[in-house]
């Protein structure tokens, strides 16, 4: 099987998955849905009000001078819940965005947990 094939498929098995998981979850103005977004080099996350269609905090990696690894992911989980706090949120809906939780999307799911943003 050639690697376009192989990177295909794996795309559309990703989007499935992350059309099934956005099926179940929304994210409102008290309680919004931080998304996450992983490339080979960095990590990119939002916190979204799907009710209204806005984006109520966002954050990346690259701006922060971090990779796309668990300690990347710490330490954007961290300064992603400070901003969090400044806006009054304490709980939020995870979407993992299709990925598979483990590793970095797991990494900062824990991190903004020890962070005291409620999942």
């Amino acid at each position: 099987m050639s690697r376009a094939k192989v990177m295909a498929k794996k795309n559309l098995l990703r989007t499935k998955r992350k059309l099934k998981v956005r099926s179940k979850i929304s994210g409102t103005a008290q309680k919004p849905r931080v998304s996450i977004f992983k490339s080979n080099r960095f990590l990119s996350v939002q916190a979204i009000d799907d009710v209204a269609g806005v984006t109520l905090a966002g954050l990346n990696s690259k701006t922060l001078d971090l990779t796309a690894n668990k300690e990347g992911a710490i330490g954007l989980a961290g300064k992603f819940a400070q901003m969090l706090k400044e806006k009054n949120i304490t709980e939020v809906v995870f979407d993992r965005n299709g990925y598979v939780y483990h590793g970095v999307v797991a990494a900062f799911a824990d991190a903004l947990r020890d962070n005291g943003i409620k999942l």
